[in-house]
């Protein structure tokens, strides 16, 4: 098969880049390297375009010939969408309308969506069923949800196959601690690193289903495959064990300093997983405490 994968030059993508390349097949890329360092994120067979996906003829020249598409291109910190709405909503929302636009004109079979947790916001009871009414916390949460929706009309509108996957608090192989994607496992491997103290945020109560990304990436490729999806269904892909950041602290070792709480964070997070293994045979391989000792050994950490 020939796939195209937007922002395959990132964390995320890169990790399904490799997948895809092991498994046989045909890769593009295409990416606009803002996601932070790209070092040791390119594989020899690949082909990489460097173009946005505001750009529809950049989004033209990337779709011809490719069977399907997985769209990761985004800029996914909530934070960072607090601060930067209309930029942000330009890239996650505009820029995922014009993917569906270009994939639907170069008649792509399917678009596998790269979609989020924060679409839940803060809810009051978990696990987090897809069947929850959505409350986003921040735009980023909104941005992604409406993704979500754009993929859900594509294919009901146009017959073009769409699937979205929610992903639940991503780490593992090519983190990015300083870049615009950093995540908090990857910022503590830096600090652990350098000797410093760890910064948790608020009390450190805030739990999240970590769910390491080689178990993102095998859920991408079941998704793009398989016979029972392809009409805008929406799933969790998670780990259904979620872990608060003092944990973290423990599994990652060294002391730690408290500062402010972060605006638009939820308390928890926990992903209902059932639908996921129901419709496409997928469920986590790999523990947290697993995935970082493997990271604590990759960055050189005792």
């Amino acid at each position: 098969m020939y796939y195209l994968v937007t922002g395959g030059a990132g964390f995320i993508g890169a990790n399904l880049v490799k997948k895809l390349k092991e498994a046989g097949h045909q890769v593009r890329v295409l990416d606009n390297y803002s996601g932070g360092k790209i070092k040791q994120r390119f594989f020899e067979g690949v082909e990489y375009l460097k173009g946005d996906i505001r750009k529809m003829s950049d989004l033209k020249k990337a779709m011809k010939g490719v069977e399907g598409v997985f769209h990761l291109a985004a800029i996914p910190r909530m934070p960072y969408s607090v601060e930067h709405p209309q930029e942000t909503n330009e890239n996650n929302v505009t820029g995922t309308l014009n993917v569906l636009v270009a994939a639907r004109d170069a008649k792509v079979k399917r678009v596998v969506y790269s979609a989020s947790s924060s679409a839940y916001g803060d809810q009051p009871i978990s696990p987090y069923v897809e069947t929850m009414k959505t409350r986003p916390m921040s735009p980023y949460g909104l941005q992604k949800y409406i993704g979500e929706e754009y993929c859900r009309l594509f294919a009901e509108l146009y017959s073009l196959e769409t699937v979205s996957l929610r992903y639940f608090n991503v780490y593992g192989p090519y983190m990015d601690p300083e870049g615009a994607y950093a995540l908090v496992i990857g910022k503590f491997l830096k600090q652990k690193k350098a000797g410093e103290l760890l910064t948790v945020c608020g009390d450190g109560e805030y739990y999240r289903d970590y769910t390491h990304v080689t178990d993102i990436a095998e859920a991408n490729f079941l998704a793009m495959n398989s016979k029972n999806v392809g009409k805008g269904e929406v799933m969790n892909i998670g780990n259904h064990d979620p872990r608060s950041v003092n944990e973290l602290v423990k599994l990652i070792g060294g002391a730690a300093i408290n500062i402010a709480a972060r605006p638009g964070d939820p308390r928890r997070t926990d992903a209902d997983n059932s639908l996921a293994k129901k419709l496409i045979n997928w469920q986590p391989k790999k523990k947290l405490e697993q995935g970082i000792e493997e990271l604590k050994k990759e960055w050189g950490i005792d």
